[in-house]
């Protein structure tokens, strides 16, 4: 036997710390590939299918190459279960293969000493509520051992008071900060540079690409090794780390740290106090300018209004009196010098974005409840990305249960210029034929009608009558989900739970703990949700999951695509959807004991040509049109 058949057999090294493993020969051959091609320096793009083990399967042969190995996970919560959970139970299972692991996260994730200290004693006081929160937080910063904040509970990740207990890549001092010798993001750095396995995670990995390219230095260790786990999400976080954008939210914070700073430092100068307080207004008016709607929107329509027009060049040109200020300010204090910098790179940043005429970038907007970003993506991430992986010579391993379209890896390999990476794809091991069925109902109205929503609820009750609730309800836009809450309401006898009332993680627990209730959801309950056994024994979907075609940033690149003379739907539009369908399909089949039923809503499946492709990239189940199946299948399922 060799070595990863010993570890993965039933009565192997991973047999003896998991209770109830059972191998599987997909997971096996995934790890035996992924270590050949780690000795051969081979780029790999490794699909596994649902249930297949995959990140032990590439954990392990990391591990055993004995190389520095960044792995790369999609969200802090995968992280976080990757460290406290995957890792301890392989360390116990190879006794004799001792390895160093480091968690590490963005820097806003770790307390920032100096700011709690500057915002205790600032005398600009604080709300009662965020005196007791920063309280709470000195109280905990003197027992904490790696000051990761969501190791306090007392106060929660998205507090907005966690801004004056922690930095960014704008307000951190650096070198120069009286408190970098007991610096938490600097001592987790050390230690994922002395560490044999770092986690991190999309965000991470992209922060320091584009901290790269600009030649400002590197947050990451160099290593051999780079595992992308979830890699399906990997080319929209890069995408978005590669453009260039600004909110009203770093403004007013650049005017809330200068204004802290010029009390301490810089009272004899009025006019920077004047200037910070001019350039809050005119973030103010701006945002008033957008109107009250929550939208993201194409940069013409700011060209082609006056009023947003006119409120932007007035935050420009208030944002260069401020930097004028703070450059004459900045030789008093390092909090006034780094204030400075930031203001720099601010105007720097929107002067980009205002005036970048090339055709390479899609400039757009977005506006918030209390403020507005203001945006440049790249067309096309590939050369970049090609780039990056060059810089980090390293073997690079790409894998996700969800990476082909029909089998096909042009649509993943194509968006980051992957052309000499190896292709494998593994099987869930799961018998789908006999675990589940697909029911895609006759007479389904057209996904134009204005009604359809009403419509389809008429063939979704009997599905979530049949099921007993137990179901996610999965929608491609909030308003269908509302609307399908309000006829929802009153017709069924389970609990309904509707995602935006509560949050994520308090709606996933509830919806375990009733066993029979009815998640509606949208696009965030698509994928990285884990629900085992009968809570969850159904999966209904609306609509094929097309991004919307109004989205500007979607609309710019399939333009541009179309400029190219390439077909923008059969290149991006459908792989994008077909990728997405097969995230929603997965919530369904967790386990090896899961049963389920999976109704997709939308008549173009079987009545457009392309259907086919989203035919031909779901698990092999039994399927049907009749609801009297959909009713044995459940009535089978309770006998059993």
């Amino acid at each position: 036997m060799t070595e990863f058949e010993q570890i993965f057999a039933s009565d192997g090294a991973l047999a003896s710390v998991i209770s109830g493993y059972r191998p599987r020969s997909a997971q096996l051959e995934m790890a035996e590939a992924i270590a050949s091609a780690i000795a051969e320096e081979q780029n790999l793009i490794a699909e596994a299918g649902t249930g297949t083990g995959k990140t032990f399967a590439y954990l392990l042969p990391a591990i055993l190459s004995g190389k520095k190995v960044i792995v790369s996970t999609g969200t802090k919560n995968l992280q976080d279960q990757l460290f406290n959970k995957d890792l301890p139970l392989i360390r116990k299972a190879l006794k004799k293969t001792p390895f160093k692991a480091a968690l590490l996260k963005g820097r806003a994730n770790y307390l920032c000493i100096y700011r709690l200290d500057n915002a205790l004693n600032s005398s600009f006081g604080h709300h009662k509520e965020d005196a007791a929160a920063l309280a709470q937080i000195k109280s905990w910063s003197k027992r904490t051992k790696v000051g990761d904040i969501s190791e306090i509970s007392d106060v929660k990740e998205g507090d907005p008071v966690w801004f004056n207990a922690t930095s960014t890549v704008d307000n951190c001092l650096g070198q120069d900060c009286p408190d970098y010798a007991d610096c938490f993001l600097v001592k987790a750095r050390k230690r994922a540079q002395e560490s044999d396995i770092i986690v991190v995670n999309h965000h991470l990995l992209c922060a320091d690409w584009s901290i790269r390219e600009t030649g400002f230095g590197e947050l990451l260790p160099n290593v051999e090794v780079v595992i992308i786990d979830e890699a399906h999400q990997l080319a929209d976080t890069a995408s978005n780390f590669l453009g260039t954008s600004l909110g009203g939210k770093q403004l007013n914070d650049l005017a809330t740290d200068t204004l802290s700073e010029y009390l301490s430092d810089a009272k004899d100068m009025p006019d920077l106090r004047q200037a910070c307080e001019d350039l809050q207004l005119d973030v103010k008016d701006l945002r008033l300018a957008f109107g009250l709607e929550l939208r993201r929107g194409e940069w013409k329509e700011i060209e082609n209004n006056p009023k947003i027009s006119g409120a932007l060049n007035a935050v420009h040109e208030q944002l260069q009196r401020l930097t004028d200020q703070l450059e004459i300010a900045s030789v008093r204090s390092k909090g006034l010098e780094s204030c400075f910098e930031r203001a720099e790179t601010y105007e720097a940043q929107l002067d980009s974005i205002i005036n970048d005429t090339h055709g390479e970038w899609i400039k757009w907007y977005e506006t918030h409840s209390k403020s507005f970003t203001l945006s440049r993506t790249p067309l096309d991430i590939a050369k970049e990305f090609k780039s990056f992986m060059q810089h980090h010579q390293a073997t690079w391993i790409f894998t996700s249960a969800t990476l082909s379209v029909a089998n096909n890896f042009v649509h993943f390999s194509k968006n980051l210029g992957l052309f000499d990476a190896a292709t494998h794809s593994w099987e869930s091991p799961f018998d789908y034929p006999n675990q589940s069925l697909f029911y895609h109902p006759r007479g389904l109205p057209k996904p134009t009608q204005p009604d359809y929503t009403d419509k389809i609820i008429e063939f979704v009750v009997p599905v979530l009558e049949a099921s007993r609730g137990r179901a996610f309800f999965l929608f491609t836009s909030h308003r269908a989900l509302q609307r399908a809450a309000q006829l929802l309401e009153d017709r069924l006898e389970y609990p309904l739970l509707v995602q935006g009332r509560r949050s994520k993680s308090a709606l996933l627990e509830e919806f375990k703990q009733q066993g029979n209730a009815i998640l509606l959801a949208t696009a965030s309950f698509w994928e990285g949700v884990d629900v085992r056994g009968d809570a969850l024994s159904c999966v209904i979907i609306d609509k094929l999951p097309f991004a919307s075609p109004g989205d500007p940033v979607l609309k710019a690149r399939l333009n541009a695509m179309e400029k190219q003379g390439r077909n923008p739907f059969f290149e991006h539009q459908l792989p994008a959807a077909v990728i997405a369908l097969r995230q929603g399909v997965g919530r369904l089949i967790r386990d090896v004991n899961d049963k389920g039923v999976l109704m997709v809503c939308d008549p173009r499946l079987l009545k457009r040509a392309y259907g086919q492709m989203f035919l031909d990239s779901v698990p092999a189940m039994k399927r049907t049109r009749d609801i009297a199946d959909v009713r044995q299948f459940f009535q089978r399922e309770e006998q059993d």
